[in-house]
């Protein structure tokens, strides 16, 4: 079996994490296709392949497990349906919500340096902290100053507190992207407020439902998406596996 089409060097991740990372594109694994995907992974040189797995397919899970990958994130998709939506923002603190703006960028990047670390790049073990945090400094910087997403911003006292992401990938359907609160503002109601915006700004798109992407282990997210109306739509696994096959790589 040729692996080609099932496997997808990824440019950008090689780059800013300085080693050769490459994506498993199918859904679906099992230990004939593992032996080709190796081979494939190994004439590339590649040092980290990510896979996302169907939480219900016993079978993928099981070669994963057998193969030394690492399972790092239980990744949930959740969906609100736009046509059921609260009638105003409901904020428990003083704080206002209005669109970013290019002196708001060193507040974010500060936020997002700590904000993220949920998610699977920080439990994986083989990149660096350091990587991690420019990571998310990056993605809400490019998310700014780019021309396809919406940047929503909390503003408590008159300093930037938070941030929301807002895409359009599709005609009808919009999604979440980066959401945080700084860790000092925790607690005062900011999530939900953040969030309330950015809903009522997609319904204001004529979108019919709203996507967004967050981490079984995120119980604070989970709480802010369910206390706005979002349901469960999905649910997938993150692996990731090293060649060669090691524990950990150093964190520093």
């Amino acid at each position: 079996m040729n692996a080609e089409g099932l496997c997808e060097y990824l440019e950008w991740d090689s780059e800013f994490f300085g080693c050769h990372v490459a994506r498993l594109t199918v859904p679906q694994l099992d230990p004939q296709l593992w032996v080709a995907v190796e081979a494939w992974c190994r004439s590339r040189g590649i040092d980290c392949l990510y896979y996302l797995c169907d939480a219900h397919d016993l079978t993928s899970i099981h070669t994963a497990e057998n193969q030394d990958f690492r399972l790092v994130d239980e990744r949930l998709t959740l969906v609100h349906d736009l046509r059921i939506l609260p009638a105003g923002v409901n904020g428990t603190s003083p704080s206002r919500v209005r669109l970013c703006l290019p002196e708001d960028l060193p507040s974010l990047r500060a936020i997002a340096r700590s904000s993220h670390v949920d998610s699977r790049f920080y439990h994986d073990g083989g990149f660096s902290r350091s990587r991690c945090d420019a990571l998310y400094e990056t993605w809400i910087e490019r998310s700014c100053l780019g021309a396809r997403e919406e940047v929503f911003v909390a503003e408590l006292n008159s300093q930037v507190v938070g941030y929301v992401t807002c895409l359009r990938p599709e005609p009808t359907a919009g999604q979440i992207g980066l959401l945080a609160v700084a860790p000092d503002a925790l607690g005062q109601g900011l999530g939900h407020t953040l969030i309330q915006r950015a809903l009522h700004w997609f319904a204001g798109q004529g979108l019919s439902h709203v996507r967004v992407v967050t981490q079984g282990r995120n119980a604070r997210a989970l709480r802010r998406y369910d206390k706005s109306g979002f349901v469960l739509h999905q649910s997938q696994r993150w692996y990731h596996r090293w060649f060669p096959a090691r524990n950990v790589r150093s964190a520093s």
